[in-house]
């Protein structure tokens, strides 16, 4: 199967690479940095070079490469977030969610490309209720709109057309922020992050190499669907992020009260950190038959984080 892979290079794109050539799929990857699309080259991979916002460069590119599925990771996130930032700082990645998915699905549907799989999150979940979701619970447009909107607006477009949603949970491993040199770990290294009250939050981790294998199993399947991807364990904060420090070697994580957490990180911060909701990856384990070589992020972090 011919896959157009839209954001090639990011933290998922990369193992994705590897997964569909292992599988026996031709990738077709798209990235906006000559220089990489002439890496990708040097390892027999197709390339092109293309911006999302470029419409009819797009539709050149996709229907050049005649793929039977398009494959849409296109983010762009800040290697460390200011949660005082968190609007500005997620603003492009929000534009890219709307418009550049309007393009690639119209790009797409040009070609005569059947099938496309979206990246979305699973840690957009309103702040209500259970603390750990399936996928028909309601997403935290009134709570956290500038991440939410934009998601909630992906997914309509994707499965507006019959394609895949795939809810990756917080990335770790090589390429992400959660690795022994990523900006988490410097964050514990600097004893910059405390657990906040009683740090309820619960996470759902996913490696990347476990949401590249999702991906792959994906595209054996029709939509509309949507689709947590998640390993089996969702933890707050207060259990993983001591875990975290010690595989990195940092020191354990000091506990703050809230009104401090407020007054160093800001309210959002602490409002999203506190009230987080975590997935559940049963209904991609029911209909597409995937399993994380990573079951719990205990283990991942042991001997995953690259």
């Amino acid at each position: 199967m011919r896959v157009f892979v839209a954001g090639a290079t990011g933290a998922i794109g990369r193992p994705l690479m590897t997964a569909l050539l292992t599988s026996g799929h031709e990738p077709i990857a798209m990235t906006r940095s000559a220089e990489r699309a002439d890496a990708l080259s040097a390892r027999g991979i197709e390339a092109c070079v293309c911006d999302a916002y470029d419409a009819p460069g797009l539709t050149r590119a996709i229907a050049e490469a005649r793929p039977d599925q398009v494959v849409h990771l296109l983010t762009d996130l800040p290697h460390a977030f200011n949660m005082r930032r968190f609007e500005q700082e997620t603003a492009s990645t929000g534009r890219l969610r709307r418009v550049g998915t309007a393009n690639l699905i119209a790009a797409a549907t040009a070609a005569g490309v059947e099938r496309i799989i979206a990246e979305s999150i699973a840690f957009t979940y309103a702040p209500v209720g259970d603390w750990v979701k399936s996928e028909d619970a309601p997403l935290a447009l009134e709570a956290l709109p500038s991440a939410a909107d934009p998601v909630a607006d992906l997914e309509r477009q994707v499965q507006a057309v019959g394609g895949i949603v795939l809810r990756y949970g917080w990335l770790y491993g090589p390429g992400t922020a959660y690795t022994r040199d990523g900006s988490w770990a410097h964050a514990l290294h600097r004893r910059q992050l405390p657990i906040i009250g009683q740090g309820a939050g619960v996470f759902s981790f996913v490696h990347v190499e476990d949401a590249a294998s999702a991906t792959v199993a994906a595209l054996e399947h029709r939509g509309p669907a949507v689709y947590n991807v998640v390993d089996d364990e969702p933890a707050p904060l207060r259990e993983w992020v001591p875990a975290f420090a010690q595989a990195i070697g940092a020191p354990k994580p000091w506990h703050a009260p809230v009104w401090l957490g407020r007054l160093a990180a800001g309210r959002l911060a602490v409002e999203m950190l506190g009230g987080l909701r975590g997935a559940s990856n049963e209904r991609i384990k029911r209909e597409l038959g995937w399993q994380p070589r990573y079951a719990s992020w205990r283990e991942g972090f042991q001997t995953g984080l690259g």
